[in-house]
């Protein structure tokens, strides 16, 4: 009996069966099938043994997406929407996946199908719009466990899309409008009060600034004046002492007060409009006699 070569890619795995009975999963590589026999009952009558019929099933193990179709489905406040979700995922165990259950992507289909129907029956309309993740994730937790049983992982389960009725659609397209206007006008509103902080302190600031500037001009007024008033005093009392100084020359040369007398009336002489005015009454000598 000829020999046939079969070959299994990297992405594929092999479960080879032996008269109807699985005896091994093959890897990647380059295996040889024989071919059925030509004349079993000749070799039966020969006292031949006979050879096992071999099959080798190919089962693909890369990654695939599975879409389910639009649903429509009644959420847990009784509205109906119609949803599409789109999921991953890849064959892990080819053997529980042929063994297990007749068509492993029918079965995922159906359970994703289920939970999907679980899971929004439970929401309310809401709930949908403001988290739809959370479909996602009561997908993979009511459905991973048991596609597992069957031998395929999934990756993840997205919703694809999502429809609501013409009239609800309207009203959520006009909710939705009104709430990128309230959005647009609370940012406004927090950009104007923003500036109008930043003003105030602005303000603030260059009073404090200003407040600051005129203090320590009073402050520098003060000691100037402060030191000016000091030097005056300074300057007086340089004056006083330079005029006792004088005195008391004065008083030890009588001759140098005669000397400044006579400069002073010549200094008045030059001058034409200066008057003097000399006291010619006798006054009494300390003895009695009239000088």
């Amino acid at each position: 009996m000829a020999e046939r070569e079969i070959y299994i890619k990297d992405t594929h795995r092999g479960l080879r069966y032996e008269d109807g009975v699985l005896v091994e999963v093959l890897g990647a590589g380059r295996f040889e099938q024989p071919r059925a026999e030509s004349f079993p009952k000749l070799r039966r009558l020969l006292g031949l043994k006979r050879k096992p019929e071999v099959e080798v099933v190919l089962v693909d193990m890369r990654g695939r997406d599975l879409t389910i179709k639009g649903q429509e489905i009644l959420t847990a406040d009784k509205v109906a929407v119609r949803v599409s979700i789109l999921v991953q995922f890849a064959v892990v165990d080819p053997k529980a996946a042929l063994h297990a259950v007749a068509n492993y992507e029918d079965r995922l289909y159906s359970d994703v199908q289920l939970a999907a129907r679980r899971s929004l029956a439970s929401m309310t309309l809401e709930d949908i719009l403001t988290n739809r993740t959370r479909l996602s994730e009561d997908i993979l937790r009511d459905v991973k466990e048991s596609a597992t049983s069957y031998g395929v992982a999934i990756a993840r389960a997205d919703v694809k899309d999502l429809v609501f009725p013409g009239n609800l659609q309207e009203i959520m397209n006009r909710v939705l409008a009104a709430e990128r206007t309230s959005q647009a006008q609370l940012v406004e509103a927090r950009t104007k009060a923003e500036v109008q902080k930043i003003e105030a302190q602005t303000k603030v600031d260059v009073e404090r600034l200003q407040a600051q500037t005129e203090a320590e001009a009073v402050v520098l007024n003060a000691r100037s004046a402060a030191e000016a008033a000091g030097l005056a005093v300074q300057a007086e009392m340089q004056a006083l002492e330079e005029r006792r100084k004088s005195a008391g020359a004065y008083d030890t040369h009588p001759a140098l007060l005669r000397l400044e007398e006579l400069t002073t009336l010549r200094e008045l002489a030059r001058n034409a409009s200066a008057r003097l005015y000399v006291d010619f009454q006798k006054k009494p000598a300390s003895d009695g006699k009239v000088e």
